[in-house]
């Protein structure tokens, strides 16, 4: 079995030069919604010094943002999930000493949590989803440092991908171990809607380190919120802790050379970033070749501009919205018995640790630095 320190020291993948991100458009601007949405002609004609009339289109403004995030992440995570900003934070213990919610969104956020025993907020959010929704992140962190009773810390994951999820999850677990152990109290994890991402790093926790059973842990968790953390990457980051980091290649192919551009979406990348295939004329077909880590990714191809999946290669289930996607399973073929032993006991429906195992897990927590 491969050591714990064979994973890099950097956990989570390079980021693009560029990011594109989900179809969510930028941040809206207030001026250009006052001119021409139906609305805020109207509030401009009737009172336009009024401060009733700026707060009503400001209020249609998040409204408008919460609407297309709630969309994109029901898209990006296989269930129909909501997200409704302009009505603050919210939050459910998970238990006494641990809280998964959503941003907070004003200094004032931060005596709430003070009030219920919050010691720790562990935010998760990466800037772009921070100014999605114009949160002033530096004003929080300023005033919980003038608090002196709570600390705000930050490990970033990027919003709607598994893949970096996967990556980042042993850092970012152990910055949170940490932070657990040092300021004693509850903790908050949150994300921006603390759906996706914060639940994950939860339950993540709850297995590595407090020794809950993995399907255990997400009852629990489900049973307090209503959310959607992604087991599979999970698992996934669990098995590179204790088996190491190995890629494979694999072969993506679009047929067909009757279009201008193929694309994909998804793998390890992200549904915000897409990769281009290659024609080969001689064969008529796009093909990408590309290394991936043990584990199964979903995928969707993009065909001059229109999102479209490869009859010719697995696909998901339908989800609730009938959304389907390709998926591809990566595995090496040289693995161990250990490793596929660990593989099989995670897949279960009773997935856990052995005690060796955890203590494994929970050494290398402690002496992770960046």
């Amino acid at each position: 079995m491969s050591s714990l320190q064979s994973i890099p020291t950097s956990s989570a993948p390079p980021l693009p030069t560029v990011e594109r991100r989900s179809p969510r458009p930028p941040i809206l601007n207030l001026g250009a919604i006052r001119s021409c949405h139906p609305q805020g002609k109207i509030a401009m004609n009737v009172c336009s010094n009024s401060a009733s009339g700026t707060e009503k289109i400001a209020e249609e403004v998040q409204d408008e943002k919460s609407e297309i995030y709630s969309t994109d992440m029901t898209k990006a995570m296989g269930a129909v999930l909501t997200y409704r900003h302009e009505l603050g934070m919210n939050y459910n213990f998970i238990y006494p000493g641990l809280i998964v919610g959503s941003c907070l969104q004003t200094p004032s956020d931060v005596d709430k949590l003070r009030k219920i025993g919050v010691k720790t907020i562990f935010c998760l959010q990466q800037d772009p989803d921070l100014e999605y929704f114009g949160v002033d992140i530096g004003a929080i962190r300023e005033y919980a440092m003038k608090c002196g009773d709570i600390e705000h810390l930050r490990a970033e994951i990027r919003d709607f991908d598994a893949f970096d999820l996967r990556m980042r999850l042993p850092a970012v677990v152990s910055k949170l171990y940490k932070a657990i152990n040092l300021n004693g109290g509850v903790t908050y994890i949150h994300c921006t809607a603390g759906l996706g991402r914060a639940p994950a790093v939860a339950l993540a926790y709850m297995f590595w380190v407090e020794g809950y059973k993995l399907y255990e842990g997400h009852q629990l968790l489900q049973s307090r919120r209503a959310c959607f953390p992604k087991l599979d990457a999970i698992k996934s980051a669990t098995l590179d802790m204790l088996m190491g980091l190995s890629k494979n290649r694999v072969t993506l192919m679009w047929k067909g050379g009757g279009c201008s551009s193929v694309e994909v979406s998804g793998l390890d990348i992200g549904w915000g970033q897409r990769i281009p295939l290659n024609f080969n004329e001689e064969e008529g077909v796009w093909i990408l070749e590309k290394d991936l880590p043990d584990g199964r990714y979903e995928y969707k191809y993009v065909i001059d501009g229109e999102w479209m999946c490869n009859k010719d290669e697995p696909l998901t289930n339908p989800n609730s919205d009938r959304h389907v996607n390709n998926y591809i399973e990566v595995f090496n073929d040289n693995t161990s018995v250990g490793a596929e032993e660990l593989r099989t006991r995670l897949s279960s429906e009773d997935a856990d640790l052995t005690k060796e195992e955890r203590q494994m897990i929970v050494d290398w927590l402690e002496s992770y630095s960046k």
